[in-house]
């Protein structure tokens, strides 16, 4: 997925959940909008760099949104609302040969009890694959990425309806995108949020898979370089 472009600056804190406050590198100190509902464990240190983007939307309440920030040796992508794009683009290509052979692709269907699905793979002769895609961005080990970074219900929630798919017939993965630098393997962090943790096993013996896809995050681009192992 390419990004925008994308302007430097310096951490000064994030707030609030949705706001941080970036001082850019000509001395300008703005708020930006961080599309990222989870603790940022790790990625939300002052004095961070980070780069911003920017819209010329003079209906947008804040110009400018928190994109990514530099830990754990390289970039990481903290704006959780591309993962499902660069997950559908990595599809697409050819990248996540789990998710080959389908005729269509379609984002954000509906499904479930009041939910969307991130990803919808169709085919006559394959049927229908429900895909969920989580960003992952937390790092609190060498080469090991962990999810979730906070408790989420809603996750646990999308867990129990893939499992539903999959009683229904059709087939069903929780697809999450690594964006930690220098990944080798991913795991649940259930000692963040054990329910979720249950529910994922629950979900896993249900017949529903997973696979955690490692990206590589650059100030151009986000792009899915292949698959590490679950842990």
């Amino acid at each position: 997925m390419q990004l925008p472009a994308l302007i430097p600056g310096t951490l000064i804190r994030r707030y609030k959940r949705f706001l941080a406050d970036i001082e850019l590198d000509g001395g300008e100190i703005v708020t930006a909008h961080c599309a990222n509902s989870g603790s940022m464990l790790g990625l939300a240190t002052p004095g961070s760099r980070v780069h911003l983007s920017h819209s010329p939307d003079p209906k947008r309440k804040l110009a400018y949104s928190f994109e990514l920030i530099e830990a754990h040796g390289g970039l990481v992508n903290v704006n959780t609302a591309r993962a499902n794009g660069v997950a559908a683009e990595a599809i697409a290509a050819g990248t996540l040969p789990a998710f080959a052979g389908y005729a269509t692709l379609r984002r954000e269907v509906a499904y479930g009890v009041n939910s969307r699905v991130d990803i919808l793979l169709e085919d006559p002769e394959k049927g229908r694959a429900y895909v969920e895609v989580k960003s992952v961005t937390l790092g609190r080990r060498p080469g090991l990425a962990e999810f979730p970074d906070a408790v989420t219900a809603r996750g646990a929630k999308h867990l129990a309806e893939l499992s539903d798919m999959v009683a229904e017939g059709h087939r069903a993965a929780m697809l999450f995108v690594v964006q930690v630098p220098e990944s080798t393997g991913f795991s649940l962090a259930a000692d963040i949020d054990p329910t979720y943790a249950r529910a994922f096993a629950a979900a896993r013996a249900a017949g529903v898979e997973a696979i955690a896809a490692l990206a590589t995050v650059t100030p151009e681009a986000i792009t899915v370089t292949g698959t590490i192992a679950i842990i």
